[in-house]
């Protein structure tokens, strides 16, 4: 446990939060503490609706709950589960929690309701908890850790120490420790039913209201406590590939706004940029991720010195692969129904093809006519001298005639000149072997 990885339990992979939505809440969220409205009184039941992932936002609101159940004297608290896992250190925070609650005198029981999971980290936190009831067509477990990224050494020590937890876990609330064990090594899944047989649960109940029974909790008043939206913010963040499309996407949107100034993309790209980098820090994210992704970015900078669209491309490919770095770092538990990180990075190459394309063929040229407006669009014209240059007169170029100034010698009265640069309203210009045709000999 010596490692400094961070690791995910096997589990069903959740949506992730849309980087507007995530923006929104960040902006909603500055300067607000992480509080609940309800608040319990003596004798009282706090439900925990405990419908996330174990991840920062759900440690957060597990503590927040367990001290306003002890500041109120509550009667016990019931963890209403459903949930696919999440990551082991928060998992860990979760079951100390839980712990002080017990230390407390507040009993804490575990709730799984019909066809909901405590799977992975989940099956641990209720395993620390005075007793557990589920529904029918609920689960609880698998159990084993996974630490994607990380050497066989590092996921045999995580196995084992988990090992090591459960069984503790199980034994000290005198539940079948055989069973608790084949959960992490053997990676085995029990229904509510097994769960029962196995003196994994302690009881059935299809409802709340039915499981509060069982508990002898039913003539409590009870209150129920939801992730404020500072949790479900940390929650967001928690996300590592959320946090790399947060700052990539933001530093497109800066460069973009460069092209069409509107300084509502600027403002925009900037706070997804501050939103992801707090993410990334929140998960203790891959540095070397973040040090790809700093390249990627200056690439699509460099956008705005060569105008074709290809640096623009090719950074957010660089940022891509730094945003896929960025999730190994923190180790992400498989899918087994989609691989939605891969879907996130493909969207984003795409959006990187988009932008470049948009730069290429449309900011491009307009830019290039702009550059073509006035007496700049003269460089590189031929013209015949008017006025001769000794070094200054005036030459005549497409039917105008401009003051001139020669950058080699004198030139008479008729002769041909091409236009090499201007300085101000002065067209600077240079003996030429070739006419133009259009302009009438002296």
């Amino acid at each position: 446990m010596q490692n400094r990885r961070r690791a995910r339990f096997w589990g069903w992979s959740w949506a992730k939060a849309p980087a507007l939505v995530v923006l929104a809440v960040l902006v909603l969220s500055l300067g607000i503490a992480s509080h609940h409205s309800a608040s319990a009184t003596p004798g009282e039941v706090v439900v925990v609706n405990f419908d996330v992932p174990v991840d920062p936002g759900a440690s957060a609101f597990v503590a927040d709950a367990v001290s306003m159940a002890q500041a109120q004297n509550a009667s016990a608290i019931v963890i209403e589960m459903n949930t696919p896992g999440g990551l082991l250190s928060d998992m860990l925070d979760i079951i100390s929690s839980i712990q002080a609650a017990n230390q407390s005198g507040i009993p804490t029981y575990t709730y799984v309701p019909p066809d909901a999971l405590a799977a992975s980290a989940g099956s641990y936190i209720a395993m620390a908890t005075n007793g557990i009831l589920m529904g029918p067509g609920s689960e609880i477990g698998p159990s084993t850790p996974i630490v994607e990224g990380g050497t066989a050494l590092d996921q045999n020590h995580t196995e084992d120490a988990m090992i090591q937890l459960m069984v503790s876990l199980a034994q000290s609330w005198g539940r079948n420790t055989t069973a608790a064990y084949n959960m992490v090594y053997a990676d085995t899944a029990y229904s509510a039913s097994q769960a029962n047989a196995y003196n994994i649960a302690t009881g059935s109940a299809s409802t709340l209201q039915g499981a509060l029974s069982q508990l002898g909790l039913n003539g409590n008043n009870v209150v129920t406590v939801q992730e404020s939206a500072y949790d479900q913010l940390l929650s967001a963040l928690s996300d590592p590939t959320l946090d790399g499309i947060l700052i990539l996407v933001g530093m497109l949107a800066i460069v973009l706004d460069l092209y069409h100034p509107t300084i509502v993309l600027s403002i925009a790209g900037a706070v997804a940029i501050v939103a992801g980098l707090v993410g990334a820090e929140v998960v203790g994210a891959s540095l070397l991720g973040i040090f790809v992704m700093g390249i990627g970015g200056i690439l699509i900078f460099l956008e705005l010195k060569s105008g074709h669209g290809l640096a623009m491309m090719g950074g957010m490919a660089v940022g891509a692969f730094g945003i896929y770095l960025l999730a190994q770092g923190v180790s992400f538990s498989p899918s087994p129904v989609n691989d939605v990180a891969e879907i996130e990075l493909l969207t984003i190459g795409g959006t990187g093809v988009i932008g470049g394309l948009y730069v290429r063929w449309i900011v491009g040229p307009m830019r290039h006519r702009r550059n073509l407006t006035g007496p700049e669009a003269l460089i590189g014209k031929l013209g015949k001298v008017t006025i001769p240059l000794s070094p200054d007169g005036e030459v005549n170029v497409e039917g105008i005639n401009w003051r001139a100034r020669s950058v080699a010698g004198n030139l008479a009265k008729g002769d041909s000149v091409k236009v090499k640069s201007i300085d101000e309203l002065v067209l600077v210009v240079e003996k030429s072997e070739k006419s133009d045709p259009d302009v009438a000999p002296s």
